[in-house]
């Protein structure tokens, strides 16, 4: 953790001398750690989605199906890319990253279903830092405020702590309340404001960081298992207890948008 160096002082008139350590505190070292894989050919699976890698031949009508369902195309206005008026719009998008290795596209499957509505990637993905983002979330209002967007983005925070990633980041337009309280519920704490940080269709972003280190999964993986059991939910579908109750003793910061 420590740098340490020998210091000699000289006591005056006497020619003694006295040796004593100097700490600099250069921060944890990281031991028995390994760099993680980087995603590749992912098929993730769980009760209520199922999360495959984005094809445009397999998924990009099923998707222009589901994101119309957004009449107003409100999904879109914190993406730097979008609203898609037409099937070959969206299709040419998907074709540019569907083979991408970052960002890491999945299409997510709602199995009730059975139909594809919505997409997340992983991206800027460092295995030699051990950091890995979640981004390009956008869910049309089929799968919305739904046990299914929970349990595809907990799928694919479980991967990466399983795969030995070190920190988990969520970022987003600082103005995008649903997406800041969402990170805030999924147990990603609080980081705060970069200004100006990019120029989106245009527009001035301020972007908000929150993030999950290694050391909370293991509390925050409880929080979920609890959550998404079966238990949780009553007959017409309402929660027991909230998920934002489960994961707020983890969080090491709060949004203060939401104090």
């Amino acid at each position: 953790m420590n740098g340490n160096r020998i210091v000699r002082l000289y006591l005056i008139n006497s020619g003694a001398a006295i040796d004593f350590m100097v700490h600099r505190f250069l921060g944890e070292e990281v031991i028995d750690w390994e760099i993680p894989p980087v995603p590749d050919d992912l098929l993730l699976k769980g009760k209520h989605v199922s999360l495959a890698p984005l094809s445009a031949e397999l998924h990009t009508k099923e998707l222009f199906e589901s994101f119309r369902q957004d009449r107003e195309d409100r999904i879109w206005d914190y993406l730097p890319y979008g609203p898609f008026e037409e099937l070959h719009q969206l299709e040419n998008w998907v074709r540019l990253n569907e083979a991408l290795p970052d960002p890491y596209f999945f299409a997510i499957e709602k199995l009730d279903i059975g139909t594809v509505c919505g997409v997340a990637s992983y991206l800027r993905i460092k295995p030699k830092d051990g950091s890995i983002e979640v981004g390009h979330i956008n869910f049309s209002p089929l799968l919305q405020k739904s046990i299914a967007a929970t349990e595809a983005m907990y799928l694919m925070m479980k991967w990466v702590f399983d795969s030995g990633y070190r920190r988990y980041e969520w970022k987003c337009n600082a103005l995008n309340a649903g997406s800041r309280k969402a990170a805030q519920r999924l147990g990603f704490s609080y980081e705060g404001i970069f200004r100006q940080a990019t120029i989106s269709k245009g527009r001035n972003r301020d972007t908000a960081w929150f993030a999950i280190i290694d050391k909370e999964w293991e509390r925050l993986n409880s929080c979920f298992n609890t959550y998404l059991n079966l238990e949780n939910f009553k007959e017409d579908g309402t929660q027991e207890i909230s998920l934002s109750n489960l994961t707020r003793e983890v969080l090491v910061a709060t949004d203060p948008m939401f104090e």
